[in-house]
């Protein structure tokens, strides 16, 4: 396992365990899982984003620390939330990242996570010039969640 996999692990079981909410301190998380607190930073962007269903606020300073919060959303307002935040263009990682947190949120079964994948993918885009694949990608998703809400 890759150590941005385990310390991502690491957090979301923070998270189970606490409700919802983890406080953490980056130094000593990046000791415990024996890293270097830039891969903490690395994750927490990467993984724990808006996007993927979560806030971030951090404190600097000697007693700084990092608050992770899982948000708690209707499937609604999650939808509804994600066709907002979409924009005009969608990349392909970004598409990947809404999907899976969709399947952990529950608001979307693996085996409709698993066809959108499919729709949203470079390779059923292909026939898009490349220039457009992003802003079709987009629309093309958007539509399916205003589907999924109804």
């Amino acid at each position: 396992m890759r150590i941005s996999d385990h310390v991502a692990n690491y957090i979301l079981q923070m998270l189970n365990e606490t409700d919802g909410i983890a406080e953490i301190q980056r130094n000593e998380l990046a000791s415990i899982l024996g890293c270097v607190p830039s891969q903490i930073n690395y994750v927490i962007t990467s993984r724990f984003t808006p996007e993927q269903g979560y806030i971030v606020e951090s404190r600097r300073g000697g007693g700084g620390y990092i608050r992770i919060i899982r948000r708690r959303m209707t499937k609604s307002d999650m939808i509804m939330h994600l066709v907002n935040e979409i924009g005009a263009q969608l990349d392909a990682a970004s598409a990947r990242a809404i999907l899976r947190n969709l399947v952990e949120t529950e608001t979307a079964s693996e085996s409709d996570a698993a066809l959108m994948a499919a729709a949203l993918s470079e390779k059923a885009l292909r026939a898009a010039p490349i220039e457009y694949r992003d802003q079709l990608r987009a629309a093309i998703f958007k539509n399916m969640l205003l589907v999924m809400q109804a």
